[in-house]
């Protein structure tokens, strides 16, 4: 009886010696990661006990046993798949709610109002999230927004500004994926029916490619309408756009911006280039964000044909070319620093001069 009693003692002994342990495992903090962190990826598909051995292995959890039984008291919630983070020690519970949550690691990157598709890509590279080559690969392929410009080369212009939470090993297309569903959530935001199949009179790409210039010309969101509304004016005459960033990008997508213009800039052959080309340009210069684009849907009523950069981030308006003229010498004694009105004794002279280069003729 003393060796039964001895035997049960001893297998009780050993029973509450494995359950503090594995109490332990999970109330405990366990793992010692490098500086900049420990990341590991939970493949889709992966059961409770491959996820617990990939833990376990990576240094993440003391035991793996302990973590699983831990798992199976929580049955209704599922282990997330993605790359997770660890930076410091955690208790197995703690391990196990930040994978029930789907706490992946992301990563914030913005995509600025303007930006093109080579900016976007030269910023991720320079993020080191991938390289510019994979994602100008993704953005090159215009089979995401076929139904909404069917013309489409690339993505550009469908790019929506705007920040992004990226996981460590993202994909050029998944990247591409999510600025067009962000794009389109903001298009029906800016559409009357919130559809683009409600309004067939729309056209979607012209109005994009508008809103680019708009992006592309004004920094401040209060002159989006009456730039919009410029453009629609010259539009409407048949007069052509003179858009400096149009010349710019042809310039840029040749590798030749050197970031000022010159008049032989201003006369390259070039279907962007609407100093030489009525209408719209083939497609957007850039990525515009929701303010343009309302602007480009819903251009300000307005007599106005020309404006001119007014030094101070903005621009002077004008209805015809005699005041578009005085504007323009205002714009150039400004940037030489004198009064934007000349001397009252100068009142009566003529004074004439070239457009600026921000300027529309």
């Amino acid at each position: 009886m003393k060796i039964v009693a001895a035997l049960i003692l001893l297998v009780l002994l050993a029973a509450a010696a494995a359950a503090g342990y594995i109490w332990y495992s999970i109330e405990k903090p366990y793992g010692a990661f490098p500086a900049d962190g420990l990341y590991v990826d939970i493949p889709h598909g992966a059961s409770q006990r491959a996820v617990a051995h990939i833990l376990e292995k990576s240094g993440v959890i003391r035991n793996s046993l302990a973590f699983e039984l831990y798992a199976r008291r929580h049955r209704k919630r599922t282990l997330e798949a993605g790359e997770y983070l660890f930076d410091r020690p955690l208790p197995g519970k703690e391990v196990f709610w930040k994978l029930a949550n789907g706490e992946v690691y992301q990563q914030p990157f913005t995509v600025r109002e303007g930006e093109t598709i080579f900016d976007i890509a030269h910023d991720l590279e320079a993020a080191k999230f991938l390289t510019a080559d994979d994602f100008l690969n993704a953005a090159q392929d215009p089979s995401p927004i076929k139904d909404l410009f069917p013309e489409a080369k690339t993505l550009e212009g469908f790019l929506f500004p705007a920040t992004y939470n990226l996981p460590k090993h993202a994909t050029g297309q998944e990247m591409t994926g999510m600025m067009v569903r962000k794009f389109r959530e903001a298009l029906a935001n800016v559409l009357p029916s919130g559809s683009p199949e409600s309004d067939p009179g729309v056209s979607i790409a012209s109005a994009v490619t508008l809103a680019s210039l708009v992006e592309r010309e004004t920094p401040k969101p209060d002159e989006r309408l009456l730039v919009a509304g410029v453009f629609t004016n010259r539009l409407a005459r048949n007069m052509p756009l003179q858009c400096d960033p149009t010349v710019i990008y042809a310039l840029q997508q040749d590798g030749k911006y050197n970031g000022a213009l010159t008049l032989k800039d201003l006369r390259i052959d070039s279907p962007y280039n609407t100093y030489m080309n009525r209408g719209l340009p083939p497609g957007p210069i850039g990525n515009p964000g929701e303010i343009a684009l309302r602007a480009a849907f819903h251009p300000a009523e307005t007599p106005y044909l020309y404006f001119v950069a007014n030094t101070r981030g903005g621009h002077f308006f004008a209805s015809t070319l005699a005041e578009h003229n005085k504007n323009v010498a205002k714009y150039h004694r400004l940037l030489s620093g004198e009064p934007a009105e000349p001397p009252a004794v100068e009142a009566h002279h003529t004074h004439a001069g070239g457009p600026a280069r921000k300027g529309k003729r």
